[in-house]
């Protein structure tokens, strides 16, 4: 039986239509390089890792997109496929909530890396007065509500503008902090680290931690609002020039940068230590935290290169005690952790919170 013309070419058509969306769905699908996103922090280590596995292999250089710890979390827990990041970048570690949203959205095998370890430091132009500061110190010059100076078990809206307002051995100028957003994963240990510590030197207000730990963590992580803090990005090389440019000025970044401009600006000493690569290795300076990135082992095989990727970074010639990560300001871990999220890293194992 003959086929109608008509049918003919509407059948041809049809499929060569379909054959053009599959084309199209398998373009869409792929990608040729990894793409990774997440905490400005991390982003130095991550940039430098990238542009040496670029030169060095057969895969293209990694995309690194700066996002903040908690903008990458999102956009890596979004799905899975080519249009999903295939790496995050965190200066803290994935939080449980977090989690839980990659798992719902199929994002169920994710490999855990950390990279090492920085400080969060308070730093200022090294043409200005140097300070040195308590934890105390810190809270009470950034959080939104105090304990009343006046004494008993009140709170009060932040009142101090000058630094002797805080504490009266500190220089009498203006609080002016340039610091991270709440989407940065500095911005969250700075408050767990440097804010709470400050926070619960109240005996009052640490003993709220037992019976109403919701209220105990408004009050000690919650930053000031009246325009003394100055909510300046992601971009930490922003900070920077703005502590050059505003001697009074001060700023929250992580050591990494206080290292590769230690020409220009310098970091508060905090309880009497100094921010410098031995005291947070030894863990004396009592501002610094662990640095992470996450993989989807979904994408491997998928996306080209990441499992190179991930053998490039955890190389002791990066990530060492010598590593050429250490020249930037990484603060390396001990070579039995190392191994240890080497290993994992190799396996694809997967982390479980």
């Amino acid at each position: 039986m003959k086929i109608p013309t008509s049918i003919y070419r509407n059948t041809v058509l049809m499929l060569a239509t379909g054959l053009a969306l599959v084309i199209g769905i398998a373009a869409h699908a792929s990608r040729d390089y990894i793409q990774i996103v997440g905490s400005s922090t991390v982003y130095p280590f991550a940039t430098v890792v990238a542009e040496n596995f670029g030169k060095t292999t057969e895969f293209g250089t990694p995309i690194i997109e700066s996002t903040g710890s908690g903008g990458g979390m999102k956009l890596f827990c979004a799905g899975v496929g080519a249009e999903h990041p295939d790496i995050t970048n965190a200066s803290r570690r994935i939080k449980a909530s977090e989690f839980e949203k990659c798992q719902a959205n199929g994002v169920t095998d994710i490999i855990e890396v950390k990279v090492g370890y920085d400080g969060i430091v308070l730093g200022n132009s090294s043409e200005a007065e140097p300070f040195n500061l308590s934890r105390r110190d810190i809270f009470l010059a950034l959080a939104k509500e105090i304990p009343d100076p006046a004494g008993g078990e009140k709170l009060i809206e932040n009142p101090h503008v000058t630094w002797q307002d805080v504490n009266r051995e500190l220089p009498s100028i203006k609080i002016e902090v340039l610091g991270p957003p709440p989407t940065s994963g500095t911005r969250d240990a700075f408050s767990e680290l440097a804010l709470e510590g400050g926070c619960k030197t109240f005996k009052w207000i640490k003993s709220m931690k037992k019976t109403d730990k919701t209220a105990y963590k408004k009050l000690c992580h919650t930053i000031r609002e009246d325009g003394l803090y100055i909510e300046a990005g992601e971009n930490d090389n922003l900070i920077v020039q703005k502590l050059r440019e505003n001697p009074h000025a001060m700023g929250i970044f992580g050591f990494s940068f206080l290292d590769q401009n230690s020409d220009v600006i310098q970091g508060a000493a905090i309880d009497g230590v100094e921010p410098e690569f031995e005291t947070i290795a030894d863990g004396s300076y009592p501002v610094s935290r662990p640095i992470y990135f996450y993989a989807k082992k979904a994408h491997v095989g998928m996306t080209p290169g990441i499992r190179e990727y991930l053998d490039a970074f955890t190389d002791e010639a990066a990530w060492g005690d010598e590593g050429y990560l250490a020249d930037k300001g990484l603060i390396p871990m001990p070579a039995a952790e190392r191994m240890k999220f080497r290993t994992d890293a190799q396996n694809l194992n997967p982390m479980s919170m």
